[in-house]
């Protein structure tokens, strides 16, 4: 399933560095997040892009999740040439990373978990 099937996102940048929020709908849907989004996933699904590391922090009264990617933004808003050189348009992106079908959805759909 995509993430953006349990989760929506919201983009920031300091200078190089985009920090991204992945935000549960449904607090129920957070601890699956949480095992299945991890800084590593996150790494590789920006690895094209993120040149330093992706660390998580974990905002669980929140329903959050937080990545910070080093390196991501081409070297800043003053100096990329990018197009979307704040990198807001990273929510959308994260959200179609790939994470395991939640057991009830498996079920819903004929399939054992």
């Amino acid at each position: 399933m995509k993430l953006r099937e349990l989760a929506h996102s919201r983009t920031g940048d300091k200078g190089n560095t985009a920090n991204i929020s992945v935000i549960a709908y449904e607090a129920k849907d957070y601890a699956w997040l949480e095992r299945h989004v991890t800084a590593e996933k996150v790494a590789a699904h920006f690895a094209d892009l993120a040149r330093g590391p992706v660390t998580r922090y974990a905002l669980p009264k929140l329903g959050a999740l937080n990545f910070v990617l080093a390196g991501a933004l081409g070297g800043g808003v003053t100096r990329s040439l990018a197009l979307d050189a704040h990198g807001k348009s990273l929510s959308s992106a994260i959200l179609d990373l790939e994470i395991p079908d939640r057991p009830e959805v498996l079920g819903a759909r004929g399939v054992a978990p």
